[in-house]
């Protein structure tokens, strides 16, 4: 049997007090939280920073036919919350009917709370939502949420990078039905879920066409898209380039962008084309010509982080070794205020994740 360590009483953590700017956000001394049954304790080594950390903070999510209320992306928050969905850590204690000898081992959490015990089951909550999350010392998981990463050639920063990003990632790319020689396009290929995105592609053997900012082309070339469109300001303009690389067409789309880019690069999709959405930050309203989906057998779909299945399958990725997270910046957890200072200013490639005392 693994030694138990010591684990302390209390425990630093960044606790959101409430909707509102950083001021709402406040390091503080706070209880170890104890692993009820089914749960397990883990030793936080690193967790990443996401949009959903920010844009929860700020309340931005909405509510249906109140587009302007403060709200969690499900809707109401519980106040305190401590955030953080991306946890890479060891687990030191657990709870009454825990099956396995998990103590000691090294783990990712995924961080989504599902709506039933399935293997397709969708995401309702969020570690670090609408329950506490890893920007702590230690945080408790469900026992069925967490997976052996201890054989995993990635460091713990690394693997941080990883549930929510890289989750929604294969999300995207799972329901698109992405396929070995196929041709994607993905577009904000710099972001966290982009960059995700361009390496999970390439690592199944499609060919990416990246969307983003020459000042990033480098980095994503590396990431392994085998072209870069350069982001113009005119969605015609972007669809003639796009066109340019990708001659043929494309088979899927993986967006993390939405707005006017849609109508305007969708006749590029081949008949019985795919195109996923996970995002809408370039515009949450688009005026859409809808033959141009079903004259031509084109599937819309949405896609909102992962299942559990979906999760499995980046693991087995994360343990192969076949994708290689990009760390852009470390902070320790006390930093945090800094760390979503510089996460807000997207002058980088990759992830930002924070390292407890």
């Amino acid at each position: 049997m693994a030694h138990t360590p010591a684990v302390p009483v209390d425990m630093t953590a960044a606790v959101l007090t409430g909707f509102g700017g950083p001021e709402a956000l406040r390091l503080q001394r706070v209880p170890v939280p104890v692993p009820g049954p089914g749960e397990v304790l883990i030793r936080v080594a690193a967790a990443a920073i996401n949009n959903t950390d920010v844009w929860t903070r700020q309340g931005a999510y909405g509510l249906p036919g109140r587009p302007d209320a403060l709200a969690g992306w499900r809707g109401p928050i519980a106040f305190p919350r401590i955030q953080g969905g991306d946890i890479a850590g060891t687990v030191v204690r657990v709870g009454d009917d825990v099956v396995g000898e998990w103590v000691g081992r090294r783990v990712l959490v995924d961080p989504a709370i599902y709506d039933r015990p399935s293997d397709d089951a969708n995401p309702v909550g969020l570690l670090g939502s609408e329950a506490d999350g890893g920007f702590a010392e230690y945080v408790t998981a469900r026992a069925d949420q967490i997976h052996d990463a201890s054989s995993s050639p990635l460091t713990d920063e690394q693997l941080a990078c990883l549930p929510i990003a890289y989750g929604t990632a294969m999300g995207m790319l799972e329901r698109g039905r992405l396929r070995e020689g196929e041709t994607t396009l993905v577009t904000g290929a710099s972001g966290g879920v982009g960059l995700a995105a361009v390496q999970l592609a390439a690592a199944r053997g499609a060919r990416v066409v990246a969307l983003t900012t020459p000042d990033k082309s480098d980095a994503i070339l590396d990431a392994g898209a085998a072209a870069v469109v350069h982001r113009d300001g005119d969605p015609a303009t972007t669809a003639a380039a796009i066109a340019e690389v990708a001659p043929d067409g494309l088979d899927a789309v993986i967006d993390v962008v939405g707005g006017p880019l849609l109508p305007a690069v969708l006749g590029r999709v081949r008949d019985g084309g795919r195109w996923v959405i996970a995002g809408a930050v370039g515009g949450a309203r688009i005026e859409l010509d809808l033959r141009r989906l079903y004259l031509h057998n084109i599937s819309l779909v949405g896609s909102s982080m992962h299942t559990p299945a979906h999760f499995r399958r980046l693991v087995d990725d994360a343990v192969t070794g076949a994708i290689h997270p990009r760390v852009a910046h470390l902070f320790p957890l006390g930093a945090i205020h800094a760390a979503q200072e510089a996460f807000g200013r997207s002058d980088y490639v990759g992830k930002i994740v924070l390292t407890p005392p």
